[in-house]
């Protein structure tokens, strides 16, 4: 079986899900789900992980052609513009997660560019960033590695001046949380002693790396523009896939690696699979690398981690993803943006959508 026939059957399994979780939230959007039943936990606005599932709702309307699918993304994703003005650095997980993948769909376009002058309007220009915000609660000028990707092809899409805040953004960030080849996935600004780490997510965490490794693999995507040091990139994002280099090749952290005998997460793994498939797309030395790690991570997570079309449960679930292994919540789930990302790399896989543009 080639590559193409294990991603195409597993994409099937995937989308098809999605049409079942349709079908059972309605306009609610899905959360994470049991892991014995598939019975989603939802939330009424989407919180940071809408995007998401608008996302997998287009990636089933292109894989299908369905007009119906198709008119069904589109109502999801209008259902996000209430996130445009919210103040959260998240609204690059939401609104450009959420309408990257829109086909020919007039009021997505005019919601990711009405999302991308909010962003820009957001930019402190002191702190050199847009700070995560206040929309979640908790402290307001904190600089967090999930509050990157997203934002950076959002800003960029707003012209020049985005591309000069996305840069800035980017760079600061880098600045922050990459510290001598490890991630501090949070910082909070404090006037009298500036920037100081914050305990959760702590460094351990799962995602911090591959969030903050997506980002740098976007920026390397964007027009070469003044504001962008694609050599400082470049090196950052070797430094980034560095820990796996020798590593078991599927590439499946632990939630926390204080506690490397503790809960899995899948997604950050899905995560990493796209990262690595985007800088696969950068010419160098290391392109090759970066997209063999990159199938056998997606091989990996659907050979030992997706519920198949026999069983009980549901086929298309991506299993052992931890929402917050600190509040014990959801540790061994499907997870939406576990979902989202292994879609994702499977459609770049067979053809579907060009990574470099989502």
């Amino acid at each position: 079986m080639t590559a193409g026939d294990w991603a195409e059957r597993a994409l099937a399994d995937v989308l098809h899900r999605v049409g079942v979780t349709r079908t059972e939230v309605g306009e609610r959007f899905p959360l994470f789900a049991d892991p014995d039943t598939g019975r989603w936990n939802t939330t009424g606005r989407g919180s940071w992980t809408g995007g998401f599932w608008a996302g997998l709702l287009w990636l089933r309307a292109r894989h299908t052609g369905d007009e119906a699918d198709r008119a069904v993304a589109s109502a999801c994703t209008a259902r996000l513009a209430g996130w445009v003005e919210a103040d959260t650095a998240t609204r690059g997980l939401i609104l450009w997660y959420g309408t990257a993948l829109a086909i020919s769909d007039p009021s997505a376009d005019e919601l990711r560019h009405r999302s991308a002058r909010a962003c820009l309007d957001a930019l402190d220009p002191e702190l050199g960033l847009i700070p995560w915000g206040s929309a979640f609660g908790g402290p307001r000028l904190l600089a967090r590695v999930d509050g990157v990707p997203g934002v950076v092809p959002l800003l960029v899409s707003a012209g020049g001046e985005g591309a000069a805040a996305a840069a800035s953004h980017l760079h600061r960030h880098i600045d922050l949380c990459h510290v001598d080849g490890s991630v501090v996935p949070a910082l909070r600004f404090e006037p009298d002693t500036g920037w100081q780490a914050c305990d959760d997510p702590p460094r351990g965490w799962s995602r911090g790396r591959p969030w903050l490794l997506l980002a740098v693999a976007d920026a390397l995507h964007q027009p070469r523009t003044t504001q962008w040091n694609p050599q400082r990139l470049e090196a950052t994002g070797a430094e980034l896939i560095a820990p796996w280099t020798g590593a078991p090749r599927w590439g499946v952290p632990p939630a926390d690696e204080a506690r490397p005998d503790g809960p899995q997460d899948t997604s950050a793994a899905a995560i990493t699979a796209v990262a690595l498939l985007k800088l696969a797309r950068v010419p160098g030395p290391r392109a090759a690398e970066c997209s063999s790690r990159a199938l056998a991570i997606l091989d990996h997570l659907v050979s030992a981690h997706l519920t198949g079309p026999t069983g009980a449960r549901p086929a298309g679930m991506l299993l052992n993803g931890c929402y917050d292994a600190g509040q014990s919540v959801a540790v061994r789930h499907e997870l939406i943006w576990g979902d989202f990302f292994l879609a994702l790399g499977l459609a770049a896989l067979t053809g579907l959508i060009d990574i470099r543009t989502v």
